[in-house]
C-alpha cells in the first residue's frame, strides 16, 4: 500500500532532476513537494546543485510554508554523506532542527514516487515551452509553472483539488524530535569573502564584519542567521564558522565563537 502523509508538512519529498537549456547545456532542478497535498514548496534551477544549495532551498521553502516534520530524499551526495562516513549539510541542519530525515532504498525510486512523478509533469510542460537560454530564464519558467501547478491545476490524486487547496485544508504538522526551536528571525544569504578575509552582515540597521580568515578570500559562502546565531557554510556544505553575533561590536574577530 502506498504511503501518504495524513497532514500537510508531515513529510516533504526532495529530489534533483536534469534539464537542458536551449544551447544544450545540462542543468539541475531541485524539486521539493509536500507528500500529503502534492503542494510544490520549492523548485530551484542551478548549473550544479551543491550541498549548501539544498540547505538554502530548504530554508526558503520553510520561510514560505513552515517547517516540515520530516524530509525524504534519495541517497545523492548532496542529500547524505553516509557512504563517506560522515554527514552532509542538510543532514546536520535537519538534526539541529529536530526534523526527521529518511532516505529511500538504493535503486528504489518508487519510495520518492510523488516527487519523481512531479519531475515528469514539469518536464512535459517545459518541453512545450520555448527553450530557456539561461538558468535565470529557466527559473522564471519554473516559478510560472509552480504557480499554475499549485493554484490552478486540479490534481487527480487529491480528489481533483489543487495542491494549494489540499495544503490549506488541514492543520500543519511540525517537527517533534528533540532540538526544534523556532527562531524569532531567520534569514539565508549568499556572500563572497572580501580581500580582508571578512563578510558583512546587517543587524538592526547596523553593519557588522565577520572575520573568516585571509585564506578564504574570494570564497563563496552561505550565511544562515537565526536571531544572533550565525553560521557560515562553504558551497560544499562544510561549516566555516559559527558564532553568536555581538551587536555592540562592528567587527567579530576570526576565531571568536
Amino acid at each position: 500500500m502506498r504511503f501518504e502523509a495524513a497532514m500537510p508538512n508531515e513529510r516533504w519529498q526532495a529530489d534533483i532532476t536534469h534539464w537542458r537549456l536551449g544551447g544544450g547545456t545540462e542543468v539541475e532542478i531541485l524539486n521539493v513537494i509536500d507528500d500529503h497535498s502534492r503542494f510544490l514548496v520549492a523548485s530551484d534551477a542551478r548549473a550544479t546543485t551543491k550541498a549548501a544549495d539544498v540547505v538554502a532551498s530548504f530554508h526558503r521553502a520553510v520561510a514560505a510554508h513552515g517547517f516540515p516534520a520530516s524530509l525524504l530524499s534519495d541517497n545523492g551526495a548532496v542529500f547524505t554523506a553516509a557512504p563517506r562516513g560522515g554527514r552532509c549539510a542538510i543532514e546536520i541542519e535537519l538534526d539541529s532542527l529536530g526534523i526527521s530525515y529518511r532516505h529511500s532504498s538504493p535503486y528504489h525510486p518508487q519510495t520518492c514516487g510523488k516527487v519523481e512523478r512531479f519531475h515528469q509533469t514539469l518536464k512535459r510542460w517545459l518541453a512545450r515551452q520555448e527553450a530557456a537560454a539561461s538558468v535565470r530564464e529557466l527559473q522564471v519558467k519554473l516559478d510560472r509553472f509552480g504557480s499554475y501547478y499549485n493554484g490552478v491545476r486540479p490534481h487527480r490524486a487529491i480528489g481533483r483539488r489543487t495542491p494549494a487547496e489540499a495544503f490549506a485544508a488541514r492543520p500543519k504538522a511540525t517537527p517533534r524530535l528533540p532540538g526544534f526551536v523556532v527562531p524569532t528571525h531567520f534569514r539565508v544569504r549568499r556572500d563572497k569573502v572580501d580581500i580582508t578575509g571578512t563578510i558583512t552582515l546587517r543587524h538592526n540597521s547596523r553593519l557588522h564584519h565577520i572575520g573568516l580568515g585571509r585564506r578564504l578570500i574570494g570564497t563563496r559562502v552561505l550565511v544562515l542567521v537565526a536571531d544572533l546565531d550565525v553560521r557560515v557554510l562553504s558551497e560544499d556544505g562544510g561549516l566555516i564558522r559559527r558564532l553568536i553575533l555581538d551587536p555592540a561590536r562592528d567587527y567579530q574577530p576570526h576565531g571568536r565563537s
